[in-house]
């Protein structure tokens, strides 16, 4: 081979591999563009979470509105029962649909936790000095992500009753027992077998929903693969 000939690309270093002119200060800009970008996708799904809830209520409530003054006009006679039954399924498909999305929701929000603990984590390698100033968690395992979430945070039952994607299930269980005891009411049945109807549906509902839920929390903790555990 000529010593003229020219080397191969595959031999010719990249221009970026070069990284000796990379500061940290520089790290440190492009560190904390992204954790901006992560705080604003965080601050527009929280948005959506409290403007599909509010749109949920919005809908239970005219439809409850409606229920009443068709029941008003009625007399809670069969034509009420028809109107409800073609009524609370709506209902119940927002409130479905609005229960998914706020499950999505929560495991998008659970990665950009985990996205801003790892920048942390690269700003305590900068700078390890800090860290007596971080009250949120710097590593990426399952400690560091409850860490940021809260200094209070557990997951109790008075946790599990207040977040939003579970008081939608529980309102979700409601609706579709009222409307299985309308249905039976349709058919026919006495009160006392509507009445029975409709709460072992609630209660069935509220078990697939809590199964649910279940194999959410399961499914996002399976997926956390720390790089920097604590």
């Amino acid at each position: 081979m000529s010593d003229s000939q020219p080397a191969s690309s595959a031999d010719t270093p990249h221009p970026l591999s070069d990284r000796s002119g990379v500061t940290d200060a520089v790290r440190a800009q492009i560190l904390a563009t992204e954790h901006w970008s992560l705080l604003a996708t965080r601050s527009t799904t929280w948005n959506e979470v409290f403007s599909r809830a509010s749109m949920f209520i919005t809908v239970l409530s005219a439809g409850v509105v409606a229920l009443a003054l068709v029941a008003q006009a009625t007399a809670f006679g069969p034509n009420f029962l028809l109107f409800a039954v073609l009524v609370l399924p709506v209902v119940l498909l927002v409130g479905v649909a609005t229960f998914l999305r706020l499950g999505d929701a929560n495991t998008d929000d659970f990665g950009l936790v985990l996205g801003m603990n790892r920048l942390r984590h690269a700003y305590l390698e900068l700078a390890p000095e800090l860290e007596p100033y971080f009250v949120t968690g710097h590593h990426d395992d399952r400690a560091g992500i409850i860490q940021s979430y809260g200094l209070g945070y557990h997951a109790g039952l008075s946790r599990a009753l207040s977040a939003t994607p579970n008081l939608v299930a529980i309102i979700d269980a409601v609706v579709f027992g009222v409307l299985a005891a309308l249905i039976a009411l349709l058919l026919g049945s006495p009160d006392a077998a509507a009445v029975a109807t409709g709460v072992i549906a609630a209660l069935v509902a509220i078990i697939g929903l809590a199964v649910v839920v279940s194999r959410w929390r399961t499914r996002v903790w399976r997926g956390v693969r720390p790089h920097f555990p604590g």
